[in-house]
């Protein structure tokens, strides 16, 4: 988990576990990479409504709030709340909210689709970098489990992970990924860790559940030998890069996608690899980057388009698909949008492939699409509809950057049920995303990154694996999701 927050920031955030749980955050919860801004007017809104709404059904159905905010009913409420606030965005009836049976059939329904989640994060067990144990100790001022428990990592380990993202989630694969670290004792996963996990989970699996990332670490001394090593040893799936150098401090291995001196070499050895999808950080900067971010120039997304033309037989996953995030407000972020029809570094992203005439590059959507959701949907549908058009419907790649935010159901759950309002539809060009199973979305939630990594969908022999024997024993002892969120919001 990147931490770029100074001590001042963290003494203005608190953990997000620490709030009530709801079916869908009504604040935005940063994962460390930047500093969450202040919960809105808007959904200060949502949180009301949906309480209203929660407690006109829970109280006829028998159950408590809590209870029923962790039920299919309570995620439809949530979607509903939204709507009464941002406009009908989201596709969701009154009977859903008010029947179980109903919320119930929906989620079955779509219980088979495919999703491929191109970003899950967890940590070591020993992983104690104080710089995030000590985010800890500002929880145990509102949390008096932690106060008697002592701060633990347990909510970011493996266990919770396999269990947020397998069994609390629809998730069907997934890719573990990871982040350099100038310092190697602060590196939250190993490339080797990432294959030992990934052999472990498909072994007990029996099937290809999980996937991992090789991290890449242009500048570093014996950079290239470690490649090949890699390459040779861990075999990944695809690699992983951040172009800041190290997300957890002020880095002394920044870089450029486009540098041929510096980096242009590992590319080559990338290539002979044969192991040729390279994903890249990119975005997610603090909100006064300026002054605080000395790597800032290397987040923007101005090295892609000659380095995706330079190396047409390599592919480049842009992670979070450019966005900075917000540094206003929202509604003045989509103020900004209304007026010229773009969105900082997204835009540029998008327009790579007809500016470079490049079909290897991806937009991948974690943080970004959980972020804009939570704030003001109309700029998230903005953002899908700029990112669709741009780059093609068939490279836009699903990503929730899970642990952070807990279960990535509620992802799901609004991807499938968001749409592009009429009116920008008309106005940019957009193409509706149309139906949760529909063509648009369906190649978004899995088929593009199934294509991506070689996969038949069709012969995915996952019904009887041991992850679907695990869910099904799951869901018939009556496990409810948990609607906790592990990571940081404005105090």
């Amino acid at each position: 988990m990147s931490i770029w927050l100074s001590p001042d920031e963290l003494a203005r955030t608190r953990p997000a576990e620490t709030l009530g749980e709801t079916p869908i955050p009504t604040r935005v919860v940063s994962n460390g990479e930047y500093m969450p801004w202040a919960q809105t007017a808007a959904q200060r809104r949502v949180e009301h409504e949906l309480r209203s709404l929660a407690d006109a059904c829970c109280g006829r159905l028998g159950m408590d709030r809590r209870g029923f905010l962790r039920t299919g009913a309570g995620m439809a409420a949530a979607f509903l709340a939204m709507n009464r606030v941002f406009g009908p965005l989201f596709a969701v009836s009154p009977a859903e909210a008010m029947e179980p049976a109903a919320a119930d059939e929906r989620t079955k329904a779509l219980q088979h689709q495919f999703i491929f989640d191109v970003q899950t994060h967890y940590v070591r067990d020993d992983f104690a970098w104080q710089g995030i144990l000590e985010l800890g100790e500002y929880a145990k001022r509102w949390n008096p489990v932690l106060r008697e428990e002592g701060v633990t990592m347990r909510r970011y380990q493996l266990q919770n992970y396999l269990k947020e993202i397998f069994l609390d989630s629809q998730t069907t694969l997934a890719l573990v990924s990871s982040a350099p670290s100038d310092d190697p004792a602060n590196t939250i996963l190993s490339s080797d860790e990432m294959a030992r996990t990934r052999a472990l989970v498909n072994a007990i699996a029996g099937s290809r559940r999980l996937f991992a990332h090789g991290v890449v670490r242009p500048g570093r001394p014996g950079w290239l030998d470690d490649l090949d090593r890699t390459a040779e040893q861990c075999r990944p799936d695809s690699w992983k890069g951040y172009t800041v150098g190290d997300p957890l401090s002020p880095s002394k291995y920044p870089w450029r996608m486009d540098d041929e001196k510096g980096v242009y070499p590992g590319w080559e050895r990338i290539r002979k690899s044969g192991i040729r999808t390279v994903c890249v950080h990119k975005g997610l900067v603090p909100p006064d980057y300026e002054k605080t971010f000395p790597n800032w120039q290397f987040a923007k997304v101005d090295d892609v388009g000659k380095a995706a033309r330079d190396w047409p037989d390599l592919t480049f996953v842009i992670y979070h698909s450019g966005l900075k995030p917000f540094l206003t407000s929202p509604d003045e972020s989509l103020a900004e949008f209304e007026r010229t029809g773009r969105i900082d570094w997204v835009s540029d992203l998008a327009d790579v492939p007809a500016k470079y005439g490049v079909t290897n590059v991806y937009a991948e959507l974690g943080t970004s699409f959980a972020s804009s959701a939570v704030t003001h949907p109309r700029h998230c549908a903005a953002m899908l509809g700029i990112l669709v058009k741009g780059m093609g419907v068939e490279r836009v790649l699903w990503g929730t950057d899970s642990v952070w935010y807990g279960s990535p159901q509620w992802q799901i759950e609004a991807f499938r049920r968001i749409e592009i309002p009429d009116d920008l539809q008309k106005k940019h060009g957009f193409a509706a995303l149309g139906p949760a199973d529909g063509p648009t979305k369906t190649a978004i939630l899995g088929r593009n990154a199934a294509r991506l990594y070689g996969l038949d969908v069709a012969a995915q022999a996952l019904a009887g694996d041991g992850i679907a024997i695990a869910r099904r024993a799951y869901e018939a002892a009556g496990a409810e999701r948990t609607n906790l969120a592990y990571g940081f919001v404005r105090a």
